[in-house]
């Protein structure tokens, strides 16, 4: 007449709850996305993405170390360039935005955290694509690899950890890997952005690079649809090299997360983008859900997935949550 079997027993209490959770989050897991601006005499707010600035050098210092402090695993950083050309030549230059910041970052922060570069070129191209283009406007991936490595080369040289290629570009993995160790930074790692997908979602990340794009990028970038594809990108990219592979998005391809975990034999990351940021601080900010408790199942259901390291513009903030229990 009674249940024999009561799964409510291990939920009467916080305690036992505590005891018998499956997942956790904890701050060293996290890795905060931060964009710096070239020329910038104050933080911009960014309007898509409520609580997130362009940074100045000085405040990106400031920021980064509060972020340090509350217990991040990680800093990855973005530049924000005043002028842009064909070629992205802002990105080698060893005085463009993204490598004197993270300069400035490896002299405060030294190996105190894991300082981590976007490796692309669109931030810093007129026509915003991820790699230079060919007369009649495709996106040229073997000229493209060319300038990858020497931008690896130019944040390695900086300071960065780990640089993070994420252009989608076919060899772009091993391409860094050799110029990186052919320059003498054979200790500096590659985290792949192995899975990445042509997603709607990008949009408030755009306004905070103050993207030039024209056109889209699905030549390049995965087709949402295509969960076997991600496999194989991975499984390339492994081949390569790869220190460490990523998800992007996270919370709308959960599913092809779970699939690289179950092959990848290197840590997994996953990005919580722009849009997934903006979703959520949206609804909060209209009392339809609950932000702390919403910020926090989002990345629990990321790390139950598979991903043992999640970038997300709530990391410190998050950080803060979960050291205080």
């Amino acid at each position: 007449m009674f249940p024999a079997h009561r799964p409510r027993r291990l939920r009467t209490t916080p305690a036992m709850r505590r005891l018998v959770s499956e997942t956790s989050v904890r701050p060293r897991q996290l890795v905060l996305p931060m964009f710096v601006k070239e020329g910038a005499a104050a933080p911009v707010p960014i309007s898509a993405m409520p609580g997130v600035v362009q940074h100045t050098r000085d405040s990106l210092r400031k920021a980064a170390v509060e972020a340090v402090e509350a217990g991040v695993g990680g800093l990855m950083l973005f530049g924000v360039p005043t002028t842009r050309d064909a070629v992205g030549s802002g990105a080698t230059d060893p005085d463009g935005i993204l490598n004197v910041a993270l300069a400035d970052l490896r002299a405060e922060l030294g190996d105190s955290t894991v300082l981590m570069s976007d490796c692309c070129l669109d931030e810093f191209t007129d026509h915003g694509h991820c790699g230079v283009l060919t007369p009649t406007g495709e996106v040229d991936n073997d000229a493209t690899l060319e300038i990858y490595g020497e931008m690896a080369v130019a944040q390695a040289r900086a300071g960065a950890h780990l640089v993070g290629p994420s252009g989608m570009m076919d060899g772009q993995v091993g391409v860094i890997r050799k110029a990186l160790d052919e320059s003498g930074y054979a200790d500096t790692g590659v985290l792949a952005y192995s899975v990445k997908y042509s997603s709607a979602l990008y949009g408030p990340f755009r306004e905070a690079v103050e993207s030039q794009l024209r056109g889209d990028r699905k030549t390049y970038q995965q087709d949402p649809a295509n969960a076997r594809e991600a496999l194989r990108e991975v499984e390339l990219d492994l081949a390569e090299g790869a220190d460490l592979v990523m998800v992007k998005p996270a919370l709308p391809y959960l599913d092809v997360l779970r699939a690289v975990r179950e092959v990848a034999d290197v840590p997994v990351a996953a990005y919580q983008i722009s849009g997934e940021y903006a979703m959520v601080e949206a609804a909060a900010r209209n009392g339809w859900i609950e932000r702390e408790r919403t910020v926090l199942e989002t990345l629990t259901s990321i790390r139950r997935a598979g991903a043992d390291v999640v970038l997300t513009y709530w990391a410190a903030e998050a950080a803060r949550w979960l050291d205080r229990g």
